[in-house]
């Protein structure tokens, strides 16, 4: 590991002594000078650190002005008078660095003087950002000129404040108490950024459901098995507050890292003050995040900024030091770049390099309405801002296309062509497979196979046989693309398709991980065709047990390719006005009524399995999927709300079943280089706040196990059939509190088996197995695979054992990849060298090297999950501008002085309404009864001058309308009450006119609490020199308007 030289000279570790005269910037000493006087003002204060942080952000621009860390150990007044009484408040956690040598950042990490965290930033509020601690259950905050110039996504190093600097978590504090076995979890309660002075946007303190205080909210979290602590089990519960014997704590450090020690002393302390947050500082970039080079933003002149003129000579001035030259104007040095994406700062570009058309809109005071893509490439210690420099103009704002283009290029998704490096891997256009090759797999070309896919799917990876034996065994087959024979390792395409991960699907618009020859042609399992496939075969009793099993690869021929629509149909009639239908063409020996008949008895299999499952644990969050709808010519025309029918489950049984199946396999073959698919257990705060908000509204939830959470959420579900609405908000936070699952090596959790599982499969072992067309992990899968099976014969080809496909021991035999798995086979001499052999041949990555490619397919998902949401909210977005306006009804999530959060349901989407600091709006929030009073303000005072707070205009709030211009005949409300109540049509989005005839707005003074109906307006925003969103205004009407 090693820190980037650009952070590491000017953030030393810290060091007892404060750094020397002169080299602390403005904005250190004011910061130094702050913390001298908050022992004074802590005296008075009910809370002294909710007091101090407090002060702390008023601080104007604190937030961007990030000179050199100088992190000072030095006691107040305070501080000083609780460590005499034994009690130190300045940071005993840590042992004291040596006074004359600070050690470098690497040394600081072994010793336990830093800690690595990824950097993430608030999307509401730039000036906090957290850092998770594996090891530490609470993330720690950094907020200011602590964050020292660090980005969204950096990998840092951070030194932890003092004590008496922690923030105060708002809430109750619930005593941790340890969990069975031994192992400690942390009670945390909900959180909101209360100690901060709170502006536009930012989090309301006062909130009362914490989900909505950040539209993105910090992921505290707490794993109930983590190995690191390993002090949990000394943790006892005194007071409230958990504490560590002393004798414990001795036995625990003995033949501990400093590290380790470190770690137990931090979260002893943590455990002690459950109602604090740790807070950091940055000491140094240890890995620079890749969204620096993929900021998309819009150009601006200084102007629109506070103090411009001020900020902008000092940045010319910078940029005449480091340039070696004077600036001539004002307009030769540098512009601002405003980012789309609020985690970002603002930046600078030189002038000198843009374009002479887009300098002279510049000069003339215009914004440039043009997106631009650019990278950061430097942000000195005096700088306020970081230096950006443009790779390429987008286009100009508001136009789809250029958004779409925007939301690629900020996920780093290549749309470009594949190199010919890459296309030069692929066969022959007259490419046939080879007679060898067929002889050498298991032929499957006479079984029932068939596909099952959405209509417009031409990347067909997955295919489904079904064979009926004696005694009522049904053999079904998994038959997936075999790419691995196409790709090969240490090739061109092998690399290209490493670097894209996985294929980006955004609607309108497809970005393939592998050529389209090979997708959708020579891979794809078409059917009327043999294709090479990676088989995973059952055989399945009536009673859902699996007797046996085989893998291996495969020739198979699908006889027809199917649609989810055209499944259900099937299943669900009597078949028989669909053996002449034309949309069920079928190829080959079988006929129609082969297929329509294996289809019903596949679906009661699959019932069957899902039941099973479930009974075992499992755990679904499944919830109706906004769609929309295009004309002919491309635009966004309508939506409507998805669900998915008993078709898909068909085939998600099977694909789970297949890849729960190839994780033991190569998990037991090579249980240190396996790539797996893990799902951690549920944020920790956000389950209590959940629980919490059931128990508000009158439900019961018992989170104990992912078993039963379904079940408590079947039985809400069953509670709510008349309040659907309630139901996929209960569903929406039941999804917030789940951590992202994610592929690892197994190496890397070697010592941590418990971590492996999957929470929402409750299941042990779990991978990717059935989709090489569009995710690179499971060709990696595919592979080991393949090595484990040739491993398998060359065992039992030593051992003596008839491998041949028609002997009757093919299966049993199968010590490898069948059900009975031997462990003694595998750490054999025999099975070593046969295992290791076979991974040299097919090119198995090494543990180091299949961490990183696990990190990077992490990656690359989630750009691919981000990028996928943007064009969803894009088009979104286009739909509602061409309506201009839209009204319907929302329910209400959370409420606060500041603002509220509500649901719309027809679009299910949550949004928030600021409505503090509003001109002709009375704004009166009951903090004991949670309610919110709006009402009309006709007799507001004119601001003065000198008033520095300023009013928004009521418009941007709500659409105040007159009840007269309202007033419909008779006939109309009976229209529109018959229209609203006829909810057959899957469409949301009705005409402006059809749907204020079913939405009425609500009358001032307008009284609120949680979970209340009001109608809203929705409204596109910004695209022409903004980021594009969604807003939401109230809806109302008074005489007085």
């Amino acid at each position: 590991m090693r820190a980037t030289g650009e952070h590491t000279a000017a953030v030393p570790i810290p060091a007892p002594s404060p750094p020397p005269p002169g080299t602390v910037t403005e904005d250190a000493e004011k910061e130094r000078r702050r913390r001298r006087r908050a022992p004074r003002r802590n005296k008075q204060a009910a809370d002294p650190v909710a007091a101090q942080h407090e002060e702390s952000t008023t601080l104007p621009w604190s937030y961007r002005s990030m000179p050199p860390m100088h992190v000072r150990v030095t006691l107040d007044a305070e501080a000083a008078a609780a460590e005499v009484a034994g009690t130190s408040r300045s940071c005993p956690l840590l042992p004291k660095p040596d006074p004359v040598e600070a050690p470098a950042v690497e040394e600081g990490i072994e010793r336990g003087h830093a800690f690595m965290g990824k950097f993430r930033v608030n999307a509401h509020n730039r000036n906090e950002a957290y850092c998770t601690i594996d090891g530490i259950p609470v993330d720690v905050l950094i907020t200011g000129v602590a964050q020292n110039r660090a980005v969204e996504g950096d990998l840092v190093a951070i030194a932890l404040e003092p004590i008496a600097y922690w923030t105060r978590m708002k809430g109750p504090n619930i005593a941790c108490k340890p969990a069975m076995g031994g192992d400690s979890a942390v009670c945390e309660v909900s959180e909101t950024n209360g100690n901060h002075g709170l502006k536009k946007g930012q989090t309301d303190a006062s909130c009362r459901f914490e989900h909505c205080s950040n539209g993105q909210p910090v992921l505290d979290r707490m794993h109930y098995h983590h190995k690191n602590s390993g002090f949990s089990q000394a943790v006892k519960c005194e007071n409230g507050h958990a504490t560590v014997p002393e004798s414990c704590e001795k036995d625990l450090n003995e033949g501990k890292m400093e590290s380790e020690r470190a770690l137990q002393r931090i979260c002893s302390l943590v455990y002690s003050n459950p109602g604090r947050r740790p807070t950091g500082k940055v000491l140094s970039v240890i890995k620079k995040s890749p969204r620096r080079n993929t900021v998309v933003g819009f150009l601006a002149p200084f102007s629109e900024l506070p103090d411009a003129e001020q900020q902008r000579n000092q940045m010319n001035m910078q940029v005449s030091k480091r340039t070696n030259h004077r600036a001539t104007s004002s307009f030769s040095g540098l512009i601002l770049l405003l980012p789309t994406d609020p985690k970002f700062p603002h930046m600078v570009v030189s002038v000198s390099t843009l374009p002479d058309n887009v300098r002279k809109q510049l000069e003339e005071g215009d914004k440039v309405k043009e997106l631009v893509a650019a990278r950061i490439f430097a942000w000195d210690e005096e700088s306020l801002y970081p230096c950006a420099h443009i790779i390429q103009f987008l286009g100009k704002g508001g136009q789809v296309k250029t958004h779409m283009d925007a939301i690629l290029f900020e996920n780093a998704i290549s749309d470009t062509e594949f190199s010919p490096e890459s296309m030069a891997c692929l066969p022959e256009n007259c490419w046939k497979i080879p007679p060898e090759e067929i002889e050498v797999r298991k032929d499957l070309r006479n079984i029932l196979t068939f596909t099952i896919d959405p209509p417009t799917a031409t990347d067909l990876d997955d295919a489904i046989s079904i064979e009926m034996l004696s005694g009522g065994i049904v053999r079904i087959g998994v038959h997936i693309a075999d790419v691995s024979y196409f790709v090969h390792p240490e090739t061109a395409l092998d690399a290209e398709a490493q670097i894209r991960s996985t294929s980006v699907y955004t609607l309108r618009h497809k970005v393939s991980m592998l050529p389209s020859r090979l997708s959708e042609d020579l891979v794809s399992l078409n059917p009327g065709g043999d294709k090479l496939a990676f088989s995973i075969i059952w055989d399945i009793d009536p009673h859902g047990n699996i007797v046996n099993r085989w893998i291996g690869q495969s020739v198979i021929f699908s006889c027809c390719k199917l649609s989810y629509d055209l499944v259900q149909d099937l299943i669900c009639s009597d078949g028989t006005k669909f053996i002449s239908a034309p949309s069920l063409e079928v190829h080959g020996i079988f006929e129609q009524e082969d297929v329509i008949k294996s289809l019903r008895c596949l679906y009661d299999i699959t019932k069957n399995l899902k039941e099973i499952r479930f009974k075992g644990g499992a755990l679904s969050l499944e919830t109706a999927k906004l769609m929309i709808l295009f004309d002919e010519g491309g635009a966004p025309c309508d939506s409507y709300r998805y669900e998915r029918n008993d078709a898909c489950f068909i085939v998600e049984e099977l694909m789970l079943l297949a890849n729960i199946s190839a994780a033991e396999v190569i998990s037991n073959a090579f249980p240190n280089c396996a790539l797996l698919r893990r799902h951690p257990e549920p944020n920790l705060r956000k389950s209590r706040e959940f629980e919490t908000f059931c128990a508000r509204n009158g439900f019961e939830l018992d989170g104990s196990s992912s078993g039963q959470l379904h079940l408590s959420l079947s039985r809400m579900k069953e509670k709510l059939k008349d309040d659907p609405v309630l139901f996929d908000i209960l569903m929406l936070y039941a999804s917030k509190k789940m951590q992202s699952a994610e592929y690892f090596c197994t190496a890397d959790l070697i010592r941590k088996r418990d971590d492996w599982a999957h929470y929402a499969l409750s299941i042990p072992l779990y991978t990717h197995f059935t989709s090489p067309l569009r995710r690179y992990p499971d060709i990696i899968v595919h592979r080991t695979l393949n090595a484990v099976i040739e491993a398998e014969k060359m065992y039992l080809k030593h051992r003596r054992f008839p491998t041949g496909q028609d002997g009757c021991n093919e299966i049993m035999n199968r010590c490898f990849t069948g059900l009975q798995f031997s462990k003694d086979a595998v750490e054999s001499k025999e099975g070593r060298e046969v295992l290791s052999a076979a991974a040299n041949k097919f090119k198995v990555p090494s543990s180091d090297n299949l961490g990183e490619i696990a990190e990077h397919c992490n990656e690359r998902k989630w750009a691919s999950h981000r990028a996928e949401e943007a064009g969803q909210k894009l088009y979104m977005w286009d739909l509602i501008k061409r309506k201009e306006v839209l009204v319907a009804n929302a329910r209400v999530l959370g409420l606060g002085p500041k603002f509220m959060s509500v649901y719309v349901p027809k679009l299910a989407m949550e949004r928030r309404i600021q409505y503090d600091e509003v001109d002709g709006l009375s704004v009166e929030w009951l903090e004991a009864t949670g309610t919110l009073v709006l009402d009309a303000c006709r007799n507001r005072s004119p601001q003065s001058r000198g008033n520095q707070v300023k009013y928004r205009a009521i418009e941007e709030v709500a659409m105040v309308v007159n009840p007269s211009e309202l007033m419909l005949s008779e006939e109309d409300e009976e229209s529109g009450a018959t229209e609203s109540g006829c909810d057959t049509a899957k469409s949301v989005l009705l005409s402006d006119e059809a749907v204020k005839s079913q939405v009425a707005p609500a009358v001032l003074p307008l009284v609120i609490q949680d979970l209340n109906d009001i109608p809203v307006v929705l409204h596109a925003i910004g695209g022409e020199d903004s980021a594009v969103d969604i807003g939401v205004r109230l809806y109302v009407s008074s005489y007085f308007r």
